[in-house]
């Protein structure tokens, strides 16, 4: 039995979300939905979205959740490079995302929950359904529960983006697993999340992204009632926490910074003694932020290091992150944590170098269409995940610097080399680079330094307008600025370090 759901002041039971997720997956196999196949998920934080993830495992397909605000190109590279066959996307999305969707993909128009829309006041203007679209709603009320074979999960089908600019996709594969990966599963989730029968579990982090999607999943599969909300507001998950006396949360770092944001009257209002258990992970978590969290609410807070491709790694508690301030943890379970030079030497105790992991309880995975770019991962079968670091004398793993230009802002990852991408196709731009800089709530922001081609004119907030139509609001940098001059390496490559390091100089950190 699946946990209740509270969305709103509407409760859905366990079984009721588990009727409806069979007869979602009976939908699917009359589709022709199978194992293997791609189901691509354009929704906001709803009820729909657990039903179909649970109908995907059901089939035996993978489910592929994609930000509900990017645009057309955005959307149509992940449709079209994932294969996905069915789409279920929001109704009033549909007007401006329509040309995204490949021929042959059956598409099902969600109607939108008002919590959401309500949530998101902005969000697109409701256009009319096309007659070749089916409504979600009668469309799962006309069909039979699923009745076929039970089938493996197949898992979220997610995607991450490295050097490329274009993201890639990450799809665990059905074969080889290991014999005790569902036992190795089972612990690690445990080590990290802590649910129980008991739990009481908040969420409000986008289900789109990868920890809170798997978060909300196994939460739903492990604990007694999961209280979802559309999007996050610091004094409404207080408000939360007391009404339905909460255990359980997952928080990103910029979530903390919100909350420690409230003025001492608001949070002395409410009553959080409930909260047993506080999953934080996404983002690079500020030695000061956790202790003021700790500080707060008590020794509730845990941090778990975590990628797409490899899964949950480590975690830490509030008592070792007091004895060990900065660190990330130690493996959870079985998991394998190494350190290499860029020579392939394997560094020991204190050695600074590239980070490689392993973790048996997940099935591995290859990248969709680019199994070079997994085979170059690899290491004595262990996979680098771009991130530099060191394990210290009692095993304990600090992130020193992230290898790649990845930027994580408010716990999103944000790929530069796309941004340049884009930046590169705009008229008048002869060279750019965009990186990570610090910023108080979000962890870090975007800056973008361009420079002209001879006699241009170009406009910082002209340029910032033109890429809100290329890109997701949130990836376009806050800042533009204009230089004459790009430093560059003598290979002629953009010295992107010395343009960064005059705004990390005076952080008190390097990631």
């Amino acid at each position: 039995m699946v946990a209740s759901l509270q969305y709103g002041e509407a409760r859905f039971d366990g079984a009721e979300i588990e009727r409806r997720a069979a007869q979602v997956a009976g939908g699917l196999a009359a589709l022709g939905v199978g194992e293997d196949d791609v189901v691509a998920i354009v929704l906001r934080n709803a009820p729909a979205l657990f039903e179909i993830t649970l109908a995907c495992n059901r089939v035996g397909a993978y489910h592929c959740p994609v930000d509900w605000r990017f645009t057309v190109d955005e959307l149509g590279y992940i449709l079209q490079d994932s294969g996905a066959c069915v789409l279920f996307i929001e109704a009033d999305l549909l007007a401006t995302l329509r040309a995204a969707i490949p021929e042959g993909v059956r598409v099902l128009a969600v109607t939108p929950e008002p919590l959401a829309l309500q949530a998101y006041p902005t969000s697109r203007v409701t256009g009319e359904v096309p007659a070749d679209v089916l409504r979600y709603e009668a469309w799962r009320s006309a069909q039979a529960a699923y009745s076929g074979p039970s089938h493996r999960p197949r898992g979220r089908f997610a995607y991450t983006s490295g050097t490329t600019g274009r993201p890639k996709g990450v799809r665990r594969l059905a074969q080889g697993l290991h014999p005790e990966q569902p036992r190795l599963l089972r612990d690690t989730v445990k080590a990290v999340f802590d649910f129980s029968a008991d739990a009481r579990v908040y969420l409000s982090a986008p289900l789109y992204h990868g920890a809170p999607n798997l978060y909300g999943m196994q939460a739903m599969l492990a604990t007694g009632l999961v209280v979802l909300d559309p999007r996050f507001d610091a004094e409404a998950t207080l408000r939360a926490i007391e009404r339905h006396r909460i255990t359980h949360l997952y928080l990103v770092p910029t979530m903390c910074v919100r909350l420690l944001a409230l003025p001492q009257h608001v949070r002395n209002r409410y009553d959080l003694s409930s909260v047993r258990f506080v999953a934080c992970t996404g983002a690079p978590f500020a030695v000061a932020i956790k202790q003021a969290m700790i500080n707060w609410w008590g020794p509730v807070i845990n941090e778990s290091y975590a990628c797409s491709e490899m899964g949950m790694i480590t975690v830490i508690s509030s008592a070792d992150a007091i004895r060990k301030p900065g660190s990330v943890g130690r493996p959870v379970s079985e998991a394998e944590v190494r350190i290499y030079s860029d020579a392939g030497c394997r560094l020991g105790t204190g050695g600074v170098g590239n980070i490689h992991v392993r973790q048996p309880a997940y099935a591995d995975f290859t990248y969709h269409n680019r199994p070079e770019a997994r085979a170059a991962m690899d290491c004595e079968g262990l996979a680098c995940v771009g991130d530099m670091g060191y394990v210290d004398a009692d095993g304990f793993l600090f992130i020193c610097d992230r290898k790649a230009d990845m930027v994580i802002s408010g716990g999103v990852n944000i790929y530069p080399a796309e941004i340049e991408d884009a930046l590169s196709g705009m008229p008048g731009v002869a060279d750019c680079a965009a990186f990570g800089v610090p910023h108080e709530e979000f962890g870090e922001m975007v800056v973008a330094v361009v420079q002209p081609s001879d006699g241009t004119g170009l406009d910082p907030e002209e340029m910032r307008a033109w890429l809100k139509d290329r890109l997701a609001a949130y990836k376009v940098p806050k800042v533009i600025e204009l230089r004459t001059e790009l430093p560059r390496q003598e290979s002629g490559k953009i010295h992107k370090r010395k343009l960064r390091d005059g705004y990390w100089q005076h952080a008190g950190r390097r990631i």
